[in-house]
């Protein structure tokens, strides 16, 4: 049985000892697995979102294709590539790219503590996003990116930098 509410919390090396409520996990600052999709097309451009505004957090800034917590009931690869379908409206397929750690605190009183780990998916098409989770998107080549990620830091997630700098050094790698 899958419950959207229920995220895996894990200990230091990643391994899962449990599954608790999202916003527990959140209030009370717990280490906790998550996943991060990077889409890339053809052109080598990069589809970012901007977070819907109603978000539990860190909403209205701009962020990776998408993101979202290990799931009771799911496999990482499944739960991100089912993640990126609901959440862009892209059917394509995330391949693991590498995972780090990071803490952040918002103003709202959540804490993500979280093992994130990141996907890259090649594809090309026109999204079509949720938009209870999505109020914009666009395509960005990676040097678009971090011209606004140094100039504007505060408009992005405060995992997307560490994610950004993770797949752009694979890419280059790669190619």
């Amino acid at each position: 049985m899958v419950n959207e509410n229920l995220i895996a919390v894990v200990d230091a090396g990643d391994n899962i000892t449990g599954y608790h409520d999202k916003i527990e996990v959140h209030r009370k600052g717990l280490l906790h697995r998550a996943f991060s999709v990077v889409v890339i097309n053809g052109k080598g451009e990069w589809l970012i979102q901007r977070r819907a505004a109603g978000k539990y957090h860190s909403g209205g800034v701009w962020t990776n294709s998408c993101c979202s917590h290990l799931i009771q009931g799911k496999e990482m690869d499944v739960a991100a590539r089912e993640r990126l379908r609901f959440e862009m409206g892209v059917d394509a397929e995330p391949v693991y790219s590498e995972t780090f750690h990071y803490i952040a605190r918002f103003d709202t009183g959540l804490t993500e503590n979280e093992i994130d780990h990141i996907y890259v998916a090649r594809w090309d098409g026109i999204p079509v996003p949720d938009p209870d989770e999505v109020m914009e998107w666009r395509w960005m080549t990676p040097a678009m990116i971090a011209k606004e990620l140094s100039g504007n830091p505060e408009r992005w997630s405060a995992w997307f930098p560490r994610v950004f700098d993770i797949v752009a050094a694979q890419v280059l790698k790669n190619h």
